[in-house]
Parts: C-alpha cells; sequence; structure tokens
C-alpha cells in the first residue's frame, strides 16, 4: 500500500528547544544590532565584517547542538507516511534526526555560495573568511535567503504542499511570507495539524486540528494520532 504523502512546515519553534534562539527571542537584536543589520542585502553592502561575524558564530555554535525529539520524531514517521519536511530553519538538525527529504526555504547555515554565482555553493563548517573565495574568484558570503531577498525554494515547496494528504505546521507563527503561503497550497479537504504554544490562527481553513503544545511534548501527541488515524 502506498504510504500517504505527509508535509511538514517547521519553524524556529523546532529549533528552539534543542537551544538555538531566534531574532524574535532577542527582540529582533543581536549584541544591540538590528537584524536587517545582518541579515539583508543592504547590511551586506554596509558591513560584510560584521555579517560574516554575525552567520560564523551562528555556526560555531551549531556545533554543539544536537537534534531533539520533536527532529527525530519527524524521521520516525517515515516509517509510515512519504514524509516531507519544509524547513525554514537554517540549521541542520533535521538531517542529523536522520529526515530524508528536506527543503531548506531560507538556506543553510553549512553552506557557502559565491558572491557573484548562485548556484557555486559549497559544504562549509568553518568560518568564512575575507580570503575564501569561489572556483572562480569572487569571494563567499552565507548560503542564506535574507529579508528582501527572493526564495528560490519557493516554488518546488509550494508543488509538494499541493500534494499533500495531511499537512502538519510545526513551531511558526505563519506571519512569515512567502512561508506561511505554503499552508494554503493544500486542498482544503486536507487535516491539518498545528503545533505551536501560541496557536497561531487559521480561521478561514476547514479540518484544521490545534495540538497546543511545545514542538516536543506536541509532536509525541501527534505522532500517536497521525499513525492511530492515517497509518
Amino acid at each position: 500500500m502506498n504510504k500517504k504523502k505527509l508535509v511538514v512546515l517547521t519553524g524556529a519553534g523546532v529549533s528552539a528547544e534543542s537551544g538555538i534562539q531566534t531574532f524574535r527571542d532577542a527582540g529582533g537584536l543581536w549584541e544591540g544590532h538590528d537584524v536587517m543589520e545582518v541579515a539583508s542585502p543592504e547590511g551586506w553592502r554596509k558591513n560584510q565584517a560584521l555579517v560574516q561575524q554575525f552567520y560564523n558564530e551562528r555556526r560555531r555554535a551549531l556545533k554543539n547542538v544536537q537534534p531533539n525529539r520533536a527532529h527525530y520524531i519527524l524521521a520516525e514517521l517515515e516509517e509510515y507516511f512519504d514524509v516531507t519536511v519544509i524547513t525554514q530553519n537554517v540549521d541542520h538538525l533535521h538531517e542529523q534526526a536522520g529526515s530524508s527529504k528536506i527543503i531548506h526555504l531560507h538556506g543553510e547555515l553549512l553552506k557557502a555560495r559565491s558572491t557573484r554565482f548562485e548556484n557555486l555553493v559549497y559544504d562549509w563548517t568553518e568560518d568564512i573568511t575575507p580570503n575564501d573565495k569561489c572556483e572562480k574568484g569572487y569571494p563567499l558570503r552565507p548560503h542564506i535567503v535574507w529579508f528582501g531577498e527572493a526564495v528560490p525554494m519557493i516554488t518546488p515547496a509550494a508543488a509538494i504542499a499541493a500534494e499533500a494528504e495531511i499537512l502538519v505546521v510545526i513551531g511558526t507563527s505563519l506571519v512569515v511570507y512567502p512561508a506561511a503561503s505554503l499552508a494554503y497550497h493544500a486542498d482544503e479537504s486536507v487535516p491539518i495539524f498545528l503545533v505551536d504554544p501560541k496557536k497561531p490562527p487559521m480561521y478561514d481553513r476547514p479540518n484544521v486540528h490545534y495540538i497546543i503544545e511545545n514542538a516536543t511534548t506536541g509532536t509525541e501527541k501527534l505522532k500517536q494520532i497521525l499513525i492511530e488515524k492515517y497509518g
């Protein structure tokens, strides 16, 4: 029997319990700098060294972080469903936990890319320095989608969301676009499960089920519900 297509949209709330702080936690600030100074094309043009420092520190911190139970449960669900994870997170915790199909909407912290040729992308675990260049001789930048930049993976993500037979949303407020629009690509007959302690609203969609919990405890409940009803 074919497994049902389960599409999972994840946001910062999934990684928060692993100890990864979000911009929202810090009031949109990093060491006194507004987020736009370190996560926008304008910030990059103004002060590349500051932007590189910010992402170098985040990359170093990632080495001390482990997946939490929510990440592992999503990987475990592959035994019962055809699971695709579409994440707004730039960490690699879904990969570490064993999920096999992941789309990173906003880029990946452990990759770097050419400042001139967007298709020249490299695995990168250490600091990016001014001496680091792509194969064509141009400096490298974080492989991150900054505020104001296009989101290249939104089109394939939307196509996958449109094929969902079950849709799950975990740890995201559903307010950041275009990512927030993905939940609306699923057919209205598709059951949607939202796992978040703050209960992000989807007032205009039928068949929405809320699990008002943090990611780890909520995903435990979600797994049981999904296997009993659809597995």
